[in-house]
């Protein structure tokens, strides 16, 4: 196996949950174990193949976790590992960064709507 070489740590983290999608699934699942249809719910603008794509990958990198519910038809829910769990203070931190930004930038007058305010678990 070739050696793999960063030139920064945060090349490391990028690499599991950077992109467009996966800190916003993340982020819903911090709190709460989801179903599919309720992350496309919670996640306007993501299609299906791209949501499962996302979903597999964060599985095989050990960040969520996959139960199947033997039920017909099988219930799936996602929730984040032990693992993931690392991740919450990380979350945290950007989605209150990124809700600072937002009242800045609206108080500039420019014009913003957030639909949904975050839930920010103390704990992590």
């Amino acid at each position: 196996m070739d050696e793999k070489t960063y030139n920064i740590g945060v090349e490391a983290t990028i690499e599991i949950i950077g992109g467009k999608w996966k800190p916003i699934i993340l982020c819903h699942l911090r709190n709460q174990p989801l179903r599919t249809s309720e992350l496309c719910q919670n996640i306007p603008g993501i299609s299906q193949k791209v949501l499962t794509q996302q979903l597999r990958e964060l599985e095989r990198d050990g960040i969520i976790n996959r139960k199947i519910y033997p039920e017909v038809p099988p219930h799936v829910e996602y929730r984040l590992s032990e693992y993931g769990q690392s991740l919450n203070k990380i979350l945290n931190l950007l989605c209150t960064w990124g809700e600072q930004n937002i009242d800045r930038r609206q108080q500039a007058g420019e014009s913003i709507k957030v639909l949904h305010h975050d839930q920010i678990n103390p704990l992590y």
